[in-house]
């Protein structure tokens, strides 16, 4: 992984950062993650952060610019923060040493939602936010939303996704090998300085079940999309480099939603790994208007 600045040990924590690691119950599972509280009073919602494939949930609490940190501006704005190391991750991983399809991976999804409503306030309920495979893995989760009293999901904001493939199949093989560092990050400038070297604790490989899931998503998505009915939010990153993200493709992928409200963005100075970036900030600050107006409509529709 290339290095923008020489070794050094990472920044230590600064004891007012908000955000702690943590293990939720999901189903027979333990899935490990982080999560931030709001100071002063109950949470106004929750927003649950899935990564993406290779990755760990420390991506969402960038460390090389603590203003990047989705999880610590959350806080900040009163609503609660949850990155999960997604099953097959982290603490599940002995368990699942090759990990679970994503069709699985939601309900286990679900279960922690569930898990974590038992023992947390969570206000006006669930929001997903979700990168590249953890953006599949959102949708999925909101697509099984068919309000049979479980959490209440508000919305889902997703990025690193569109459904259709701007590479090869042959690049689908070993997405976070060396010849897919340069179409995660593209343009090394994007990043601050240590990025790539405080990124190296999260990146590993894809576990095997999952990557099988890899080059199915065209394939997949359709029948997802027709099932989910909360607000969705896609963000394209400038320098997308993994999947299409021209008119007509972004035109076709969000009509297939049968959700009430979608909104489509796009972000200057931002590559695949969009919040580990210099841009991160402005781009979680529209994650959290969204998820605003989605508390907003929620409250709106319970009067």
């Amino acid at each position: 992984m290339p290095q923008l600045s020489p070794p050094a040990a990472p920044p230590a924590t600064p004891p007012d950062d908000p955000v702690r690691p943590v293990e939720v119950a999901a189903g027979p599972f333990r899935l490990s993650g982080l999560l931030a509280l709001p100071s002063g009073g109950p949470p106004r919602a929750v927003l649950v952060a899935l990564h993406g494939g290779g990755m760990r949930a420390g991506y969402f609490h960038g460390r090389a610019d603590p203003a990047t940190s989705m999880l610590s501006l959350a806080a900040s704005c009163g609503y609660a923060a949850l990155a999960l190391d997604r099953p097959g991750y982290g603490a599940s991983a002995a368990a699942l040493p090759d990990g679970l399809p994503l069709a699985e991976q939601a309900g286990y999804v679900r279960a922690a939602l569930e898990s974590h409503a038992r023992e947390h306030q969570v206000g006006a309920g669930f929001f997903l936010l979700g990168h590249s495979m953890g953006g599949k893995l959102a949708l999925m989760t909101a697509a099984r939303d068919g309000g049979d009293g479980g959490p209440r999901l508000l919305g889902v904001d997703v990025s690193g996704i569109s459904d259709r493939w701007a590479v090869g199949t042959d690049r689908l093989a070993d997405p976070v090998g060396r010849r897919g560092h340069r179409l995660h990050w593209g343009p090394l400038a994007l990043y601050p300085p240590g990025t790539f070297r405080m990124a190296e604790p999260l990146v590993g490989p894809i576990p095997r079940n999952e990557l099988r899931d890899v080059p199915c998503w065209p394939r997949t998505y359709p029948s997802v999309a027709r099932d989910v009915r909360v607000p969705v939010r896609f963000t394209f990153a400038e320098h997308e480099k993994w999947w299409r993200s021209d008119r007509w493709t972004v035109d076709a992928m969000t009509a297939r939603l049968a959700s009430p409200l979608v909104r489509v963005e796009r972000l200057a100075d931002a590559g695949h790994n969009i919040s580990l970036g210099r841009t991160a900030r402005g781009y979680h600050l529209g994650v959290l208007a969204f998820l605003e107006e989605c508390v907003a409509r929620a409250g709106a529709g319970a009067r």
